[in-house]
């Protein structure tokens, strides 16, 4: 158990390490200063354009990647949960570490990308359908968070389509409700209409 622990007390510790944070201070800026104060990919896009969202998305997905390893290949053996499960509890908890991150004043981002990086290790094949749900809903609507929401809500439903095992199906119900969770002031601004759109996305529309 103790091992077990270590391993996830040092996912919340990566976790906690903001890409778009200390990729920002290299620059000299704050992101949470600036556009939605979140800092996350899409406000490091829409503030420091797409060379330093990238970077952000990269750090983000690959703490998430890093921490579900670690898990699976160091789990202890005998005693505890299961190596599968520990791996995925430690993706859950890196996600926790990215939105209240330890170095950061507990000030991050959604956790969407730290949520994706350990399932690539974990559970690759739900990435493609996901993807695609969540590229259909943002070309239709323009909305990244409502795309987010409702693609890493389709994990529900995917992980008994897919049959998939228990620990899987537990982190999935849990990071639909992360996400959910995080995106609460998107939901509002959709409710009031003042959620902010990408329209250069919309390609149906711009056609029409």
């Amino acid at each position: 158990m103790l091992t077990a622990c270590l391993l996830l007390l040092f996912a919340y510790l990566t976790g906690s390490v903001s890409g778009s944070l200390m990729l920002g201070r290299l620059r000299g800026v704050d992101i949470r200063t600036q556009g939605s104060g979140n800092a996350g990919g899409t406000n490091a896009f829409r503030t420091q354009g797409a060379k330093f969202a990238l970077g952000v998305v990269l750090v983000d997905i690959g703490k998430g990647a890093l921490s579900a390893w670690l898990a699976l290949r160091f789990a202890p053996v005998e005693g505890g949960p299961s190596p599968r499960a520990l791996a995925f509890l430690a993706a859950f908890v890196a996600a926790m570490g990215h939105v209240w991150p330890v170095w950061h004043g507990f000030r991050g981002g959604k956790g969407v990308g730290t949520l994706l990086g350990g399932m690539a290790v974990l559970w690759p094949m739900a990435l493609l359908p996901l993807f695609a749900v969540w590229v259909g809903v943002l070309v239709a609507s323009g909305y990244v968070g409502l795309a987010s929401i409702i693609a890493t809500a389709c994990l529900v439903p995917l992980a008994w389509w897919m049959q998939v095992d228990r620990p899987a199906q537990v982190f999935s119900v849990a990071a639909a409700l992360l996400v959910l969770f995080t995106h609460r002031v998107n939901v509002r601004r959709l409710r009031d209409g003042t959620e902010s759109r990408f329209e250069r996305v919309r390609f149906w529309r711009r056609r029409a």
